[in-house]
């Protein structure tokens, strides 16, 4: 017992510590997912959260050692978004038909996504601080992080808000389209994208593409524009 605990103590201070959890994590998560046939409550970006912060908290290895393993990962992440253009590249003849729709969708989306956001968070009586952080929610976690330094929000707090954010866009988006009863051709599937995008940002946008190659082009690009948007429109609208 003493000689496993001893092993215990090396692997969790070094950086492999942190990748193979999460790959070994993150893989056995997918396989769940792909049993349950891509339920949206078995997201698998949710319980790799989910599973790794009940590892390090019943473990007590700090968030930092973590991340020197999971930095490698985190790399990853860049690359990943851009690979996002490919599809969107074989769709750009629609797209330059639609271009001034889907800027248009863009600007009223993310009004909509930080604005609703906002106004709660001045019902509930929240902090200013805490209220300014929910404003970029909707974009991905870094860019919403330098948003939030920028118009006097706290970076740590919008990071948390916004990957809530996305987990929310994944697990709901299949109800609320089947309520809203959109049609399963290529402007439904067009528009099921985009949305997750604009709301739900990378997370909703691995999510649509999982489910449908032109819902994943779109997502992406709205992805893309509300990182753009956000970065010009939120801090001029806050100074």
């Amino acid at each position: 017992m003493s000689d496993f605990v001893a092993l215990w103590v090396y692997l969790s201070a070094t950086p492999l510590f942190g990748l193979t959890a999460t790959l070994v994590t993150y893989v056995l998560a997918h396989a769940f997912y792909l049993r349950v046939h891509q339920a949206a409550w078995a997201n698998p970006v949710l319980w790799s959260v989910v599973v790794i912060a009940a590892v390090l908290l019943a473990t007590g290895v700090s968030y930092p050692t973590y991340f020197s393993g999971a930095q490698f990962i985190h790399f990853l992440l860049g690359p990943a978004v851009v690979a996002l253009g490919w599809p969107l590249w074989q769709r750009r003849a629609q797209v330059r038909q639609r271009w001034g729709r889907l800027l248009l969708a863009s600007l009223l989306g993310g009004a909509a996504a930080s604005g609703s956001a906002l106004a709660l968070g001045w019902a509930m009586g929240l902090p200013v601080d805490v209220v300014l952080s929910l404003a970029p929610k909707s974009v991905t976690a870094p860019v919403a992080m330098g948003i939030a330094e920028k118009i006097g929000g706290i970076p740590a707090l919008a990071a948390v808000f916004a990957v809530l954010t996305g987990l929310t866009g994944a697990l709901s988006g299949k109800l609320l389209f089947t309520l809203l009863r959109l049609p399963h051709n290529h402007s439904g599937w067009a528009a099921r994208g985009f949305a997750l995008g604009t709301a739900a940002h990378g997370i909703g946008a691995a999510r649509a593409l999982q489910v449908n190659a032109d819902a994943g082009a779109y997502a992406g690009l709205a992805l893309g524009l509300q990182v753009v948007l956000a970065s010009l429109l939120m801090p001029l609208f806050f100074r």
